[in-house]
């Protein structure tokens, strides 16, 4: 859900009516010029995945991509099983499989993160969901032979290596990912509404993630049998993409994957889309700041050709920035603060949803009558072309920009194995994109009329205090070992060695300068034909005003919410026309507003950018909404334990009077309540000026053309008023200490913990940023492998410098479950202590540091948004251009005393200031064994300014 909506003042807004869209478009066509769009039909041309196919003897399907920019090959198996194939009393069966399918195989044990960190894999993950089970990996092309082992020896030869210490360890693992996201605020909707929606046994019924109990009761032989059930090759299509092709592949692929044998082949089940008999109204309490209305549809799945209508539909609904909800419920009426509205098509079926999070103080009732009025007026009268058009850009715009990638969570390699486990083919993504582009108002009113006119499953979230949380019954054996069976192995062999990788092949970094004096500094990337801009201005969190905590922010989020020559009604509809996505963020150091486009629409996008960053117009009345969104969401902040935890750190580990310890959240509400346009303005026109601007870009166009297009927009841009100046004196931080936040009824415990250090992000940390890959820095690190896979009391732990300008204090984030909160700070303590002291990094931790550094650059910097960051993250730290093309020479250079004396030298493990934020009936007892001095707080308390310097 976006928080970034807008209003609508004056004489239209007290004429607008749901019939009268159309009015809101006439209001915003008056105060812009028309944008000039290309056809959305030149998009989807650009949007070409040309593929290979084979299928092996034994089933498996495999399809090859060829794409060279890079010397990477992204490897993607998809399983035909997920959630809709387990049966009662057996939830959760297909993700913990998941999970135990990275701890190692047979012919390679220990689990499968060591050997792919060691050959540079990039985007190395798993995940499940309702219809199947992926395994991905982005590797040096050099290290494909080993990918392949790997992948085929966890589909084959897996068995032998499941003990029952393994199914201990990811079943606790498992249990608490679900821990950690049940103790979100409205982290339990998700049930209520599968339940709500289909009927008991319907293969959607129930969560990807399972029931506690049923995950207490997986033993080890039924999980077998529910690999045995649906992990052969005849059940999975692999995909190759990326510097690869079908020549080479087809051997490869009959080498490591021919000899397995087939086994059941999983079979559909059979699902229904149901229409409940009559609306279901339900009600349920949780520990929130707002009221959620939720309202939700059973509808086709992705082969129905229907459903491109109704994603249609649910961009024009409350998909886009100027959708019907954001337009009537957050800008005109001011009744929501967040809404949202789309489709999520699965394999089978779908479920559309809409959202609204109702402002505080208004009457529920209300915004859900307001909502069935606004969904009754779209289904009489249909989408506008204008709207219809808007919402096929922005989908297609999107997805040629994420298809850069060939592999990850959404790249090529993606979309080609949903095609074909799917819908049998794998060019399926460019017919749903033409379905998509052939939309009219017609098919988008009769598609929506069908499905969405039939009762609905309506869930509100209210707040007050939860129901008994569903615990886990059976803890983790912890004594029962976790290596490997002395399972009889087959004749593979062990790892295959890897070839020689080659090195990266960084982008040349070209500076120029506009005519004002702005610092162009470019990269070309010509993968997509896309173009990427940063303005970065010398701003950022610690440019925010003292006692005033939040104006930064503020300016952020109304800098497209009008110009003097644009209301915020046009700047929203204009960015959908172009397919542009125009975004602001903040760091410690730097305020950045930034432009995707596709390149053919570069130059009308740079009309509206260059409005949107020199004329904000910060109009009173859009201030008023913002400002009461921005309320909302600083309470909504106090409900969340990442939230509480990140607004208390900042001022304990920087010390209060640091610039850095204006890092809490949306800032002081007070301070929010009281702001006014002209202080507004009085702090744009000190940090977001020309004078202060360096602008970085990625782009398939070459600099002179990106240059005279930024010249024609900025070139005679001038700074109004004194340029702002930052102060970094270093604060006093605080002694160590546990500082507890109640937050009843949290199944977990968010633990943030600070330790400061004298280093700076101006300094080289090369070396201490290589040295903590082995203490928090990675999967494999000393803290995570001892509290997720050891302990298995979290879903996953880290730890690392959060480096800024002129601070770089060592960070760590621990959620863990609410019992073992104590035990884990006083493991955190031990094992940090001791690789500081008694047991730094070893060899093979320095090996794999350094090693697995070098080999992932390729695949690091595959994209053009991460080639944009290290532009900018290089221009702040003082680097040069060249800094990742000789960075190889530096690891190599690199030896094992020296790292470890750079971290050892750092910090101070007993420094460390501890924030918990969990339930204090259970917790503090367990902190209070810790021999620090513990602080409760209530969540009311975190919102209040940093104390004054002692």
């Amino acid at each position: 859900m976006r928080i970034k909506s807008v209003a609508l003042t004056g004489a239209a807004a007290l004429a607008f009516v749901v019939p009268g869209q159309a009015v809101l478009a006439q209001a915003a066509s008056k105060t812009a010029p028309a944008a000039k769009p290309a056809p959305v039909s030149a998009l989807v041309k650009a949007v070409d995945i040309p593929y290979q196919t084979f299928t092996l003897k034994n089933g498996l399907r495999v399809v090859v991509h060829t794409d060279r920019k890079a010397p990477v090959v992204a490897v993607s198996v998809w399983y035909d099983v997920g959630s809709k194939h387990e049966p009662k009393g057996k939830t959760g069966f297909a993700h913990l499989f998941e999970h135990l399918m990275f701890n190692g195989s047979e012919n390679a044990p220990g689990d499968f993160f060591a050997p792919l960190k060691s050959v540079g894999a990039t985007d190395y993950n798993g995940t499940t969901y309702f219809d199947r089970t992926n395994y991905f990996e982005t590797v040096p092309t050099a290290a494909l032979d080993r990918a392949l082992f790997l992948e085929s020896d966890r589909m084959g030869y897996l068995l032998g290596a499941v003990t029952q210490g393994v199914l201990d360890e990811q079943r606790g693992v498992v249990q608490n990912e679900k821990r950690q996201g049940d103790n979100q605020p409205y982290g339990l909707t998700q049930y209520k509404i599968l339940s709500g929606l289909f009927p008991e046994g319907h293969p959607y019924a129930h969560s990807t993630i399972g029931s506690m109990a049923d995950l207490d009761q997986a033993s080890l032989e039924t999980v077998k049998d529910w690999f045995r059930s649906h992990y052969g090759p005849n059940n999975a299509v692999l995909v190759l993409a990326g510097d690869i092709d079908v020549a080479t592949a087809k051997p490869l692929v009959e080498k490591y994957f021919g000899a397995i044998q087939p086994g059941p082949k999983s079979v559909l089940p059979t699902v229904t889309i149901p229409t409940l008999p009559a609306p279901v109204n339900e009600v349920m309490k949780d520990r929130v700041a707002a009221v959620m209305i939720s309202r939700n549809w059973a509808v086709p799945g992705l082969n129905d050709p229907e459903t491109a209508s109704l994603v249609v539909a649910g961009s024009v609904l409350g998909g886009l920035a100027s959708s019907r909800l954001d337009n009537i419920l957050v800008k005109q009426e001011k009744l929501a603060v967040q809404v949202s509205a789309g489709d999520r098509p699965f394999s089978q079926v779908g479920m559309f949803n809409m959202t609204a999070i109702v402002r505080p103080g208004v009457d529920p009732a209300l915004v859900d009558k307001r909502m069935g009025e606004i969904l009754a007026d779209f289904l009489k009268n249909g989408p506008t072309a204008d709207e219809v058009q808007r919402a096929v850009t922005r989908f297609v715009s999107g997805r040629v920009q994420g298809l850069e990638s060939v592999g990850g969570f959404g790249g090529k390699a993606v979309a080609l194995a949903e095609g074909t486990l799917y819908s049998n083919d794998p060019g399926k993504y460019k017919k749903q994109l033409e379905g998509i582009a052939a939309q009219t108002p017609a098919t988008v009113k009769a598609a929506a009329n069908k499905w969405l006119s039939r009762p609905a499953y309506t869930l509100t979230v209210v707040p007050g205090a939860r129901d008994a949380y569903e615990e886990a019954k059976v803890p983790p054996r912890a004594d029962v070992p976790a290596a490997p069976d002395q399972a009889p192995k087959g004749t593979r062999g062990g790892l295959p060695d890897v070839g020689q990788v080659k090195p990266l092949s960084f982008p040349a970094v070209q500076r120029s300068r506009l005519a004002n004096g702005i610092e162009l500094i470019y990269a070309q990337r010509t993968a997509v034909p896309v173009t990427q801009i940063a303005t970065s201005f010398d701003a950022g969190i610690a440019a925010d005003v003292p006692g005033k905590l939040g104006t930064q922010r503020m300016v952020q989020a109304m800098l497209d919410e009008g110009t003097t020559h644009r209301n915020t009604i046009a700047i929203a509809e204009e960015q959908e026309r172009l397919g542009a996505t125009i975004g602001s963020s903040a760091s410690n150091d730097r305020t950045v507003v930034g432009l995707d486009v596709p390149s053919i629409n570069l130059a009308p996008a740079l009309d509206l950018y260059a409005d949107i960053l020199r004329n904000p117009a910060f109009p009173d009345p859009e201030l008023a909404r913002v400002k009461a969104q921005t309320l909302a969401g600083i309470k909504q902040e106090l409900t969340s334990p990442q939230g509480l935890a990140s607004r208390v750190l900042p001022p304990l580990v920087y010390g209060p009077t640091s610039p850095y310890a204006k890092a809490q959240g949306a800032g002081d509400p007070a301070a929010v309540a009281a702001m006014t346009r002209d202080q507004l303005v009085a702090f744009q026109q000190a940090w977001l000026r020309p004078d202060k601007a360096k602008i970085f870009v990625t782009s398939d166009r070459p600099l002179a053309e990106v240059k005279a297009a930024l010249d024609r927009v900025f070139g005679d841009w001038k700074g109004t008023g004194t340029a702002g100046v930052k102060s970094f004196t270093a604060g006093q931080p605080s002694a160590p200490k546990i500082v507890l936040v109640n937050r009843p009824d949290s199944p977990q415990s968010m633990i943030l913990a600070g330790a400061p250090t004298a280093l700076k992000g101006v300094d080289d940390l090369l070396l201490q940023n290589t040295a903590n890959d082995a203490l928090g820095g990675s999967f494999l690190s000393r803290i995570n492998t001892d509290i997720r896979e050891n302990k298995h009391w979290s879903y996953g732990v880290r730890g690392g410098f959060q480096t800024s300008e002129f601070a770089a204090p060592y960070i760590m984030s621990a959620p863990v479950q609410a019992d073992k909160t104590g035990p884990s700070i006083d493991a955190l303590r031990t094992d940090v202590t001791e690789f500081l002291t008694t047991k730094p990094m070893d060899r093979v931790e320095y090996d794999r540091a350094i090693t697995g550094a070098i080999r992932s650059l390729s695949g690091n910097f595959e994209t053009s948004g991460a080639v944009l960051s290290a532009m900018q993250t290089n221009d702040l730290y003082r680097r040069p251009d060249n800094y990742y093309a000789t960075i190889t020479q530096r690891y190599q250079a690199m030896t094992l005393p020296e790292l470890n004396k750079s971290i050892q030298a750092a910090f101070n493990p007993k420094s460390f200031v501890w924030v918990v934020v969990g339930d204090a009936k259970t917790v503090k007892p367990q902190l209070d064994t810790l021999g620090l001095p513990v602080e409760v707080i209530e969540p009311a308390a975190v919102v209040a300014p940093a104390p004054a310097a002692q």
